[in-house]
């Protein structure tokens, strides 16, 4: 490499090319790996607000849907409202109830078909889900037009034993990621096309994947005799994970029919609202 002259005659040194970079195996793997995991951010946020959002709504919709259909039926086979048996009583929530006489008793539907409505204002004034038999993922609680499974075997709505459902906590509706959140009271409606069963929360308890404990008749006992009607709802825990489950236990408190109208907390959002 040899100097330059400028117009004077001056002669100044020649100036170095800067070295090229040499692109390395490991940089290109790192670029690569950066890449991907900005891209898996981006899919998990997508999947959990953005579609997860969509997919809640189009679950309410189809409950919404769903609840009509048991009004519809009720008005073209109307039952006569029983004559209750016994004087309005204040209850653990605080207020008052008419006892109906004992809760109607469904047989099991077939798998993946629907067959109540919850309603849990705690998660919203809105909120809302039908519920499907089974827990499969694929047909139930991943699908747009459910998000609630019940486990096959355990008690129907207003069964004497453990009527236990289960849902997602995120991702696909999100459907039962505030569960954490219910407060000892807190009313859990079911529609169906036989009533209203209302349970009250009780506790909650945090448990490892496997523990099946919690579907017994009588929950955590194993070979209990039920005497009871409880519910048990089941989802992961801590959200956006999977490493433990959630459940939070009920008991039932009452029953109405269709002719005697939904209860009050729940009026403006059964049948379509």
């Amino acid at each position: 490499m040899t100097d330059r002259e400028d117009s004077a005659g001056r002669r100044h040194p020649a100036t170095r090319a800067k070295p090229r970079h040499k692109v390395s195996v490991v940089g290109v793997i790192g670029e690569l790996l950066v890449t991907a995991g900005v891209l898996v951010l981006l899919f998990i946020g997508w999947q959990t607000w953005w579609q997860s959002s969509v997919l809640a709504a189009q679950q309410n919709s189809a409950a919404a849907q769903q609840s009509k259909k048991f009004l519809d039926e009720a008005k073209d086979a109307p039952t006569p409202t029983p004559t209750p048996v016994a004087t309005p009583t204040n209850t653990a929530g605080g207020t008052k109830t008419i006892d109906y006489g004992p809760p109607p008793v469904m047989k099991a539907p077939g798998a993946a078909q629907p067959f109540a409505v919850i309603y849990v204002p705690r998660f919203g004034a809105d909120w809302k889900r039908t519920i499907r038999e089974t827990v499969d993922v694929e047909s139930v609680l991943n699908s747009y037009d459910a998000g609630v499974g019940h486990y096959p075997g355990t008690a129907m709505p207003g069964e004497v034993g453990n009527f236990a459902i289960a849902a997602h906590d995120t991702g696909y509706g999100n459907t039962f990621i505030d569960v954490s959140k219910l407060q000892v009271g807190d009313a859990i409606y079911i529609q169906t096309k036989d009533g209203y069963y209302t349970y009250r929360f009780r506790n909650l308890e945090y448990i490892p994947p496997t523990a099946i404990q919690v579907l017994y008749s009588v929950p955590q006992v194993k070979g209990a005799q039920a005497s009871d009607r409880y519910i048990t709802m089941t989802t992961c825990n801590p959200p956006y994970h999977a490493q433990e489950r959630i459940a939070a236990f009920g008991l039932f408190e009452s029953w109405q029919p269709p002719s005697a109208g939904p209860p009050a907390a729940i009026a403006s959002e059964v049948g379509g609202g």
